[in-house]
């Protein structure tokens, strides 16, 4: 392979496997695939949660290692995608009481905004909040600037994590030298590379079954609405099978090779059996009976997930991914427990992937995440050439190009990472604070104005005068 010096790079840590994977934006708006690194993560990662803080630095060590021998280059800084059983979103309004026809500026939404952020969740952590509607008076608007309202309502959906969990997943990084770039929520760049616009528009609710975990991710109006993740995966059916007393490696083979995640009552032949090793055989009813048992309590935990509110306006149907979704019937199982015709499978993400790598042209929805966090990347994780005499994970600041969407490099920053990021967000704040500050001065100056012509108008003239004539004859009298 031809070196590669300007690339992204993503880690995205499930439950089963943690997946390292390298690429460049195209001018097109595509994206190459130059490295992929995929390791078992189950002995020290469980329901998408960090346990073993050591094993987890070791893995991730040895991904970026592989990722650099493919690319011939040094990897200096990552971007990461945060999952897991603790991940939800949480709803919190804040109402404000205005003065009667008080026009709604962006310092008052801005200042709502700080509100939330500053919202404390014991033990919990917000990754990020996603803005909803503000309500005004009795209206609902996507940006209340320039209204005139009496009462001002903001509504937000924070995701959060426990922070325990969120500090173990640094804290591996940390110890395996990598920097972070940058922490995504994952559910929500899945989201991005899987849903259709009309999908969100009409409302949808996004199924990720995992091996240990299934993440529900609503969506209405373009809107991310709810965001819940079960503690059930793909896993449970393959140790519900093991319990035939074989090894769950055995019960994955089977799983893949005869489960269904449906079958019709008069489609089931009580004469078939199938083989758990030489000696012994299963009765297909009794194996169909312990794959659907476990299926459809996950299917109706997904059902109790998604709020009534949006259950029966959801449009755009349910749409599977991730590994759990390969089951067969999967989207037959669905349709039954639901009562929801449209379901659609994502074996794909959207975007145009140029890769050679069979992981990727498998299309089995298994690596949709991680190319997600790829896409979602802005900084080029590229250091030197992997000869170098520097240490592998310097932390020396040097000079770094960042890259735009379509993958056109912008300019260079002083430095990488988190600081590069901090500096570019605290431009962007400098800026728009000019720009809110500018407007408010040209609405006050229109204002002043508008105050002056009404004052020399004819008929303020006519009746100051006619007030003052007025005093005269009283003070006259």
């Amino acid at each position: 392979m031809a070196e590669q010096k300007d690339f992204i790079v993503a880690i995205e840590l499930g439950s089963s496997k943690i997946t390292g994977v390298a690429g460049q934006k195209m001018p097109d708006g595509s994206i190459s695939v130059l490295a992929l690194v995929r390791e078992e993560s189950s002995s020290f990662i469980r329901k998408g949660v960090v346990y073993n803080i050591d094993k987890t630095a070791q893995c991730l060590s040895n991904i970026v290692k592989k990722l650099e021998g493919q690319l011939k280059t040094r990897i200096r800084q990552v971007f990461v995608g945060v999952g897991g059983q603790s991940v939800r979103g949480v709803r919190n309004t804040i109402v404000r009481d205005l003065p009667q026809d008080t026009i709604i500026t962006s310092d008052m939404v801005a200042s709502l905004m700080d509100e939330n952020r500053g919202m404390e969740y014991p033990d919990q952590k917000i990754l990020e909040v996603v803005d909803q509607e503000y309500r005004v008076d009795a209206n609902l608007q996507i940006d209340p600037v320039g209204i005139r309202a009496s009462r001002l309502e903001a509504n937000f959906l924070n995701i959060v994590m426990r922070k325990s969990f969120f500090l173990n997943l640094g804290k591996s990084f940390e110890t395996a030298g990598i920097k972070v770039v940058e922490m995504y929520v994952a559910p929500i760049e899945l989201g991005n590379v899987v849903l259709t616009e009309t999908e969100k528009r009409s409302g949808c609710a996004l199924v990720d079954m995992g091996a240990d975990t299934t993440t529900v991710a609503v969506y209405s109006k373009n809107l991310l609405r709810h965001l819940a993740v079960i503690p059930l995966g793909a896993n449970n059916i393959t140790k519900d099978i093991a319990s035939l007393q074989m090894e769950e490696s055995d019960a994955e083979v089977m799983k893949l090779k005869y489960g269904s995640a449906y079958t019709d009552n008069n489609d089931i032949d009580d004469s078939v059996k199938y083989s758990i090793d030489s000696e012994r055989q299963v009765e297909s009813r009794r194996f169909i009976e312990i794959i659907e048992g476990r299926l459809e309590e996950i299917v109706l935990n997904v059902r109790e997930q998604i709020p009534n509110e949006y259950y029966d306006k959801l449009l755009g149907g349910i749409i599977l991914t991730g590994g759990g979704s390969n089951l067969k019937n999967i989207e037959v199982a669905f349709r039954y427990h639901t009562r929801i015709d449209k379901i659609r499978t994502a074996k794909f993400v959207t975007l145009t992937i140029n890769s050679g790598d069979s992981a990727i042209k498998a299309h089995d929805g298994m690596i949709n995440t991680a190319l997600g966090l790829l896409a979602k990347g802005y900084v080029n994780c590229a250091g030197g050439d992997l000869n170098t005499s520097r240490d592998l994970f310097s932390t020396e600041e040097e000079e770094e190009e960042v890259m735009d969407t379509d993958g056109q490099q912008t300019g260079k920053v002083e430095k990488p990472g988190v600081l590069a990021a901090e500096k570019a967000r605290l431009e962007k704040e400098r800026l728009e604070k000019e720009r809110l500050e500018k407007e408010k001065q040209e609405k006050e100056a229109a204002a002043e104005a508008e105050r002056k012509k009404k004052e020399n108008s004819l008929w303020n003239r006519f009746s100051r005068k006619l007030k003052q004539f007025g005093e005269d004859i009283v003070k006259d009298e």
